[in-house]
Parts: C-alpha cells; structure tokens; sequence
C-alpha cells in the first residue's frame, strides 16, 4: 500500500516513516466513514503510549520532584486540548478520512476529533516502530510542552470563578477578541472579564486554551 501525498507529507512531519502505510490510514479513519476499520482501538493504545512517554520525560526532567508537582503538568500535556494543539501543528486534519457529515460539518477542525486521531497516530507509529518509534514521534512533538510545563497547572478559569464567588461576584465573562492564523493554525484572542471591571487578554491554538490562559493572567493580577 502507497500513501497518497498528503499522507506522506504528513509522515514527514511525524518524524516516521511508516513500514506498514495501513497503519497511518487506519489511524486518520473516523468512525462516521462506516463499513470501514476506524480509530478507535488505536485511540485506546495511543493514550496510554503518549502517557507513558510523558510521564518518564517529566519524571526525568525533574528527579526531585513528587507525585503532586508531577500530576498537574501531565494532566496538562497529555489532554485533549494539548493533543488538539498538537495535531493542529502537523496538520493533521488534512489527512482525516472522514464520513460526508463529518466533512460538511467541518470534522478536519473539530478538537475532539483531532485529540483522538493524534492518539491513535501515536498508536500506529508504536505498532510500525515500536516504543522508541513512539518516543522519538512524542518527544519531537512534545518536547517544548513538556519544557515548558508550569510546576502550577491548575484549572485557572475554575481558581477564577472560585475567587469571584469567594467575594460575592458573578461568574467571570471570557469574550473572543479576534482569531487570525490559518485554518489548520488558528490563534484565539479571549478576554477575561469581571463584573468588577479587572480584565486580561491572552492566546491560544483554541479557544478553551485562551480561556485559561486569560483566566491565569487575571488570577496573576489579582493574586
């Protein structure tokens, strides 16, 4: 089997060459394409590869650090906005094999879908190459995440509502300011607002990330 050359544009930027093509297009197969084998076991496999490749490079980047400094920061990197961010660097979504719903509905750019195909791409890598296949892949990927890893990862927008309702204020406002970059490459600008007047703007690859993004620069000035 030959990949197309979208497909090969797409292993290239994955760092790997696929022994086994099928496994590549397996991996972009979603479930809505029906009649065919989709993703979803290799979703499954690719979860626990990626959480077991982050685990040993924080654990090895920080030795004295415990469980609870370690928790929150791979919490961050191995969810499902990070792995959206991830897939959307490679653009991955070009090489989705989708159902026509999913197409019309604009499935190449939906979060979900991306998180779980970048997990099950890390699957079919560890299948074709093996674990250090894998790790290579992740690390080439996630290297500059886990670098940059607060040790304090927290869910900023729920320690700012927190800290609104503890002085008797409504719920904060998260306002989208502006979204510029490319389709497979976007960047959102939110503002988050308190009925107090304090606000803070920040980015992110999705929306969700410049929320909690914003709601940490706020919290960083209140605070």
């Amino acid at each position: 089997m030959k990949l197309s050359g979208t497909l090969r544009d797409l292993s290239g930027r994955l760092g790997h060459e696929f022994r086994d093509p099928s496994l590549l297009v397996r991996a972009l197969t979603h479930g809505s394409r029906g009649g065919e084998a989709d993703n979803q076991r290799l979703e499954f496999l690719g979860d626990r590869v990626l959480g077991l490749v982050v685990a040993e490079a924080l654990l090895e980047a920080d030795p004295g650090a415990d469980e609870g400094r370690i928790a929150p920061r791979f919490n961050a990197l191995v969810r499902r906005e990070t792995c959206a961010e991830v897939a959307r660097s490679v653009d991955l979504g070009a090489g989705l094999k989708l159902g026509r719903s999913e197409m019309i509905g604009g499935g190449r750019k939906k979060e979900a879908l991306l998180a779980d195909a970048m997990e099950a791409v890390i699957a079919a890598v560890y299948l074709d190459g093996g674990l250090e296949a894998a790790r290579a892949v992740i690390l080439g990927l996630w290297q500059d995440r886990i670098a940059a890893a607060p040790e304090d990862a927290r869910d900023a927008k729920s320690a700012l509502q927190e800290w609104a309702q503890a002085r008797g204020l409504t719920p904060p406002d998260y306002v989208l300011i502006g979204r510029e970059g490319p389709d497979h490459q976007p960047r959102f600008v939110i503002e988050a607002r308190l009925s107090t007047g304090e606000a803070e703007r920040a980015e992110g690859a999705t929306k969700r990330a410049a929320e909690h993004a914003a709601a940490a620069a706020l919290l960083g000035r209140l605070e």
